[in-house]
């Protein structure tokens, strides 16, 4: 039998072992087993504590895909572990033989499963086979109108959704969440923008479950993120294999086998630094935000001019999205202390999921260092508008922010598409008025993360100033990325109206910021001056180069302009209640003359210069013995600000930016998305199969070399959009 030696029958009386040779061997063999042979208790029920070596394990791989075609085993299995599952959500008993056929039944099913995916040769996954020989005898209890992965889609989330995690059912719902990653890896074979003919059955079978299961699913997904249940030892009598490193869930399949089949060994490998890993946790996260942001065109439909996708869209009247019904599922969840009634008074109707908002809040700022608790934040306050409400009514908003802000702080070593989340969750937070003044009311007590400058009872708004200005900072010496600076520069001018006794080292930032740019504007100038001097004739390429210092220099001329606009808030709206602003642009005066004329500056430099002129003038009528100290200069300000009138400064529009999701949102997530849980998850997939993404990125590795290069599905090319009042 191939690679696979003949050894004794079952019901001979061979060991253990001979035995279970036998049985997966008939498995990967020619011979059909019907659905109803006593073959498939036998093989389910045996201990498959085999030993095999990975060339072993490939070349049974290789012969069950050759025989699959006309055994139809992979499907019969899958029914069987269908079977299984509905059995152990209908006892309460987890030691039930039910529950060891059902992990013996995922186990095998994983590993000749990701196989067959790996190595399909059609886009519809023919090669598969999951349905039954027409010859074959239906038993009754198989729906005939549905299909196997339709039937196993169900059963798995039914067993997800139903039952409880313990510490005898644990490790069957990590095994079953490991089954989905690799019955979901189809997408890896395919690009982000999937036609109404692309066919992926397991996603198809699970985007066609009804509304209350597909709820439940969501429910129990996040519920396990956020109650974070921890792998019991006991849990497993299954033989823990190693070949001298340890390698991740669903490494096993053509490397190692224990038993022949998906050991969590990383469950058992986790480093005693990292003992709040929940490995549960974290596939449960996995698969959540891989079936929420699933995305399929339907085709052509003239009668809709835009599409809701979590944000008003705009898409070409051509194209028709389906609704994701886990997306949709994510966005409608509601506290489960709070049933919100809308305008009309009446509550929201229809089955929602319901889930401890305070809870997941306080997981979600525990876990922020990871990059997929980021992507969830960013999806729930991007699409889930009560969850948005409820963070922005916290009085502990730094519970989110202060992690937030800790990856921006240490920019260089993480990715630049993290990077963009939490700018975009920042900018869409900073829309509300009401979260813009309760940052400047949370005082901390220390910053022990920010090294330049020792942060002692700053608020929580000057700490983002801080930041942000830092972040620009960076981007202007290493990644020089526009959107990047939009970002920030968005955020900072959503909040200035509303900054409240900003700290003197935020102010201090916050002109230096208008100085860095400045600088950077008058060499662009400089080169654009030198450019246009060069002769007549000369090669294209330097037309080319004075076009875009020319693009470059519009740029940078905007982000000046929203700086003084950012200034000019402060001192239009809140003067008074920021004197250390006031001594700042005191002290760093000289840094705008140069502007002073500049036609796209000179009526914001205008209100500067007046502010300026109104307290020189209040300095000058001092009599002073001696040199003057800050806290002098302070002191005279803060008097002075009591008769400060605004009167006399020109009003102009607040800038107001807004985050607006782009009409193809899944050019970006869906790469990003498979990227992280390929990097997390341990599911090492061929990267010759991969054409979700170029295959030359390395899917792990050192994240400080990758943070600064760009990525297929980069944030910056296809998912922001910012619209600007000016």
């Amino acid at each position: 039998m191939g690679g696979v030696p003949s050894t004794p029958k079952f019901g001979g009386g061979g060991r253990p072992h001979e035995t279970a040779e036998y049985l997966i061997g008939a498995f990967i063999g020619e011979k059909s087993f019907p659905l109803s042979s006593d073959y498939w208790q036998k093989l389910l029920e045996l201990p498959l504590n085999l030993h095999w070596s990975s060339n072993r394990v490939h070349q049974a791989c290789i012969l069950f895909a050759q025989n699959n075609c006309y055994t139809r085993h992979l499907g019969k299995i899958l029914i069987h572990l269908s079977w299984c599952l509905q059995e152990c959500v209908s006892t309460s008993d987890a030691s039930s033989s039910a529950y060891v056929k059902a992990l013996n039944a995922v186990y095998v099913s994983s590993v000749f499963l990701k196989h067959l995916i790996e190595n399909a040769k059609t886009d519809n996954f023919e090669d598969l086979y999951l349905s039954l020989n027409e010859s074959e005898e239906i038993p009754s209890n198989v729906p005939k109108e549905q299909s196997i992965e339709h039937l196993v889609v169900n059963s798995v989330l039914n067993f997800l959704g139903r039952v409880d995690v313990s510490s005898d059912t644990h490790l069957l719902h990590y095994e079953l969440l490991n089954f989905m990653l690799v019955a979901l890896s189809t997408q890896l074979l395919s690009g982000p923008s999937l036609g109404a003919d692309d066919i992926h059955p397991f996603f198809d079978a699970a985007m066609s479950q009804p509304t209350s299961l597909v709820n439940l699913a969501i429910r129990k997904l996040l519920l396990n993120y956020i109650t974070r249940p921890r792998f019991p030892l006991k849990a497993s009598s299954y033989y823990i294999f190693s070949e001298g490193y340890q390698p991740g869930v669903l490494q096993r399949v053509g490397s190692v086998a224990a038993n022949l089949v998906l050991l969590p060994l990383n469950l058992f490998a986790s480093s005693s630094n990292e003992a709040s890993r929940s490995p549960l946790a974290d596939n449960s996260l996995n698969i959540l935000l891989i079936l929420v942001h699933y995305r399929k065109c339907l085709g052509m439909d003239h009668s809709k001019d835009k599409i809701d996708y979590g944000s008003p869209d705009y898409l070409p009247k051509e194209e028709s999205f389906f609704e994701n019904p886990y997306c949709k599922a994510l966005e409608n969840a509601r506290d489960i202390e709070f049933d919100r009634v809308d305008v009309e008074g009446n509550a929201h109707g229809g089955s929602v999921v319901r889930l401890p908002f305070a809870s997941l809040f306080d997981t979600l700022g525990m876990c922020l260092a990871d990059e997929t608790s980021v992507l969830l934040l960013y999806s729930l306050v991007h699409g889930n508008s009560d969850f948005l409400e409820y963070v922005l009514v916290r009085t502990d908003l730094d519970t989110l922010l202060m992690p937030l802000l800790e990856t921006l702080y240490n920019a260089p070593r993480r990715t630049s598409n993290q990077i963009y989340m939490v700018l975009i969750i920042l900018l869409i937070l900073s829309q509300d008025s009401s979260f813009n003044a309760s940052i400047h009311k949370l005082v901390l007590p220390s910053v022990p993360w920010y090294q330049e400058w020792v942060l002692h009872q700053n608020s929580l708004g000057s700490l983002m100033v801080i930041v942000l200005t830092r972040t620009v900072k960076y981007n202007l010496s290493k990644l020089r990325d526009v959107y990047l600076h939009t970002n920030c520069l968005a955020t900072l001018a959503n909040m200035a109206p509303h900054v409240h006794r900003l700290s003197g080292y935020a102010s201090q930032r916050l002109v230096s910021l208008f100085d860095m740019l400045a600088r950077k504007y008058n060499k662009l100038a400089e080169t654009k001056n030198d450019k246009m001097h060069v002769p007549n004739g000369e090669p294209k390429e330097v037309n080319c180069l004075q076009e875009d210092t020319a693009a470059e220099l519009h740029i940078y001329t905007d982000f000046l302009r929203i700086v003084l606009e950012i200034l000019n808030a402060i001192l239009t709206y809140s003067l008074p209640r920021n004197p250390e602003v006031v001594y700042a642009i005191m002290h760093r005066q000289e840094v705008f003359q140069p502007f002073k004329s500049h036609p796209r500056f000179n009526e914001l430099l205008d209100n500067i210069f007046m502010v300026l002129d109104f307290f020189n003038s209040r300095m000058d009528a001092q009599k002073m013995d001696g040199e003057w100290s800050v806290e002098k200069v302070l002191q005279v300000i803060i008097v002075n600000c009591r008769s400060w009138r605004v009167d006399g400064l020109k009003m102009f529009t607040q800038l107001r930016f807004t985050y607006e999701q782009e009409s193809h949102p899944e050019e970006f997530f869906i790469p990003y998305v498979w990227q992280l849980v390929l990097s997390r998850s341990g599911l090492n997939f061929s990267p010759s199969s991969i054409n979700l993404f170029p295959v030359d990125l390395p899917l792990q590795g050192n994240v400080d070399e990758e943070a600064e290069k760009p990525q297929k599905g980069d944030m910056k090319g296809n998912e922001l959009k910012i619209e600007v009042p000016f």
